[in-house]
């Protein structure tokens, strides 16, 4: 199975252009496998919204010690938020019809700010919809860290390392990037470069996002989820968080079926990463995966990508570009063909042209001076010419009669668009 493994790795990290990506499979509850592409297995990668899953299992560890109930609201722990009606549940469940994310600058691309200036700005009036209906709330999980950190009297890093992280084993699971650590990258949608990405420290929002782990790590975390552990949860309300309270959620669990199986764990994601763990409680068999990219990673569906039927694809490493000559970089972008969208991306050394509705790529051209040459599709052994206006500026492309501009029916041209 594992070069089966490892050929879905490859095909994910191709089609996802993942500048890295390492991955694990578990089978009855140990790490049966790992694999990477462009990776290093010990690197720490951030792990976003699997933190959510850590802080549900903090706030649950004072629901079993009688310090709390679900149904208390938070404001009987923080009065001064403006959601104190929201109860502890509501919170884990994402049903409490806060909005999503606090208003301000994007949190996760900006320095965090501390609890007082959070909850200050987010006053209750920014709620998006009635309490009961399932809305995903990252400034939920704000509220619940700092719920534990009142009710334990220590910063819920100190928490959550201690009663979470530690009898699991977690030890190189981390606050920040610790070295060794992989660095976070932005993918030009057309181009194929690299932008790096901030790794700022979130502070108040950090338990909905913040962490850092590895592979072993979220696998010792995978384990959990599905035999509990005497130190830190018990198999029943582990159960009880994998209940739905809504399609696709329980409390601080993400569940889905996949091939006939429930499987629980979350996706996470914060700029530069993407990170997906998933078990089947009833066996232990589970998949995780940690990704050095923006977007690209399907997270939920990594049990099926990684652990489904069938052959698996065939694909090549995708390789990030370092270079765009000057002429690809002048056409690269959005193009219509009379209505029809579609793009232009520079891939592996050659100009792809892709249906923007189907994602299909039609064609393939290569450089040739100052055009370019059809390898592969319709326009095989054709030339796409680059035609300029008065100015010097890419006006248009032709090739074989076939227009292409950069609005729809551009009215500057006179002629039509051919039929295939």
């Amino acid at each position: 199975m594992s070069t089966t493994w490892d050929a879905r790795l490859t095909a994910l990290q191709a089609h996802g252009r993942l500048p890295s990506v390492v991955a694990g499979v578990l089978q009855g509850g140990e790490l049966v496998w790992t694999g990477t592409v462009g990776g290093s297995l010990g690197d720490r990668y951030r792990i976003g919204s699997i933190t959510k899953t850590i802080t549900a299992v903090a706030v649950l560890q004072l629901r079993d010690e009688g310090r709390l109930a679900l149904d208390d609201p938070i404001g009987s722990v923080v009065p001064e938020t403006g959601y104190a009606a929201a109860s502890v549940r509501e919170l884990l469940a994402h049903t409490s019809g806060m909005q999503s994310e606090p208003v301000g600058s994007w949190w996760e691309r900006s320095p965090g700010v501390g609890f007082a200036t959070l909850v200050a700005a987010n006053d209750g009036s920014g709620a998006a919809l009635p309490p009961g209906e399932f809305h995903y709330s990252n400034l939920g999980y704000a509220l619940l860290g700092e719920l534990v950190a009142r009710l334990r009297g220590e910063s819920w890093w100190e928490v959550v390392s201690a009663r979470v992280l530690a009898p699991l084993g977690m030890h190189r699971t981390s606050y920040a990037d610790d070295a060794p650590a992989a660095q976070g990258w932005s993918v030009d949608h057309f181009a194929g470069t690299l932008t790096p990405e901030p790794h700022h420290d979130t502070v108040a929002m950090a338990p909905a996002g913040q962490l850092w782990s590895t592979v072993e790590d979220l696998a010792r975390l995978g384990r959990f989820l599905a035999t509990g552990h005497p130190d830190v949860l018990d198999v029943a309300t582990l159960r009880e968080m994998a209940a739905p309270t809504s399609p696709s959620y329980g409390l601080g669990l993400w569940l889905g079926d996949v091939g006939g199986r429930r499987w629980v764990g979350h996706p996470g994601s914060m700029p530069g990463f993407q990170a997906g763990l998933f078990v089947d409680p009833a066996s232990g068999d589970g998949v995780v995966a940690l990704a050095a990219a923006t977007t690209g990673l399907d997270s939920r569906r990594l049990p099926q990508l990684l652990l489904g039927e069938g052959p698996a694809p065939a694909a090549e490493p995708w390789v990030p570009t370092t270079a765009v000559p000057r002429l690809a970089r002048e056409v690269l972008g959005l193009w219509f063909w009379g209505n029809t969208a579609l793009e232009l991306r520079w891939h592996q050394e050659t100009l792809q042209l892709r249906g923007l509705a189907s994602g299909e790529v039609t064609d393939v051209f290569e450089p040739h001076g100052d055009s370019f040459v059809g390898t592969a599709g319709y326009h095989r052994g054709e030339t796409l010419h680059v035609v300029r206006g008065d100015d010097g500026v890419v006006d248009h492309l032709e090739c074989a009669t076939f227009v292409y501009t950069r609005a729809p029916y551009a009215p500057t041209l006179s002629r039509r668009p051919a039929s295939r």
